[in-house]
């Protein structure tokens, strides 16, 4: 009984709990140039994830050309490219948002990023009856739109309020009203 109680009193001691997780830095094939903080990783790896699969798009382009890119197995490539940074994205993605839990505008805007980027991994791929100029047009705007939407969670996060700083300043709340003497008990007491 007493051996029992000292090793879930040391795990209790010594192991980390969930809550006290920190980011622990990626690796430089996901967030190559700032892996600072879960933010700054996921941050960097929007566009890098994004820019690698592009590239493998772009081959398959060079071989067999856009109308033919994605018939049979041609386009298998990008496609794994896709699924692979999917989930290379979900432990950043996830880091990210642990860290912007305190601040509802920072989620926000990590999730409005998350949507387009994945749509984005999507949309690689060339359309039927597109121009070479309009494919490529249509996938070098999404540099744009990821810069601006990196823009509005930096903008986010550093206009945000301190969050436990916010909870140190809450009213502290009131006493609940007392519940009304009834005549007897009222009767009673004078």
């Amino acid at each position: 009984m007493l051996v029992r109680i000292a090793i879930v009193l040391a795990a209790a001691l010594f192991l980390p709990s969930a809550s006290a997780q920190k980011f622990e830095p990626g690796s430089v094939y996901i967030c190559p140039n700032n892996s600072d903080t879960g933010i700054d990783c996921y941050l960097d790896a929007v566009v890098h994830l994004y820019t690698m699969c592009r590239h493998v798009k772009s081959i398959e382009i060079i071989e067999f050309g856009h109308a033919k890119a994605q018939e049979g197995v041609n386009g298998a490539k990008s496609d794994y490219c896709v699924d692979k940074q999917k989930i290379n994205i979900t432990r950043p993605y996830q880091a990210a948002l642990r860290e912007a839990t305190p601040w509802h505008d920072a989620v926000d805007h990590l999730r409005d990023l998350q949507a387009f980027w994945l749509k984005s991994m999507v949309d690689l791929k060339w359309r039927a009856g597109e121009t070479a100029q309009d494919y490529e047009d249509r996938v070098n705007r999404v540099y744009d739109e990821l810069s601006y939407k990196i823009d509005e969670v930096r903008v986010a996060f550093s206009t945000a309020t301190d969050a436990a700083g916010a909870v140190k300043a809450a009213a502290p709340k009131a006493k609940p009203a007392a519940k009304p003497k009834t005549p007897a008990a009222a009767a009673k007491a004078n």
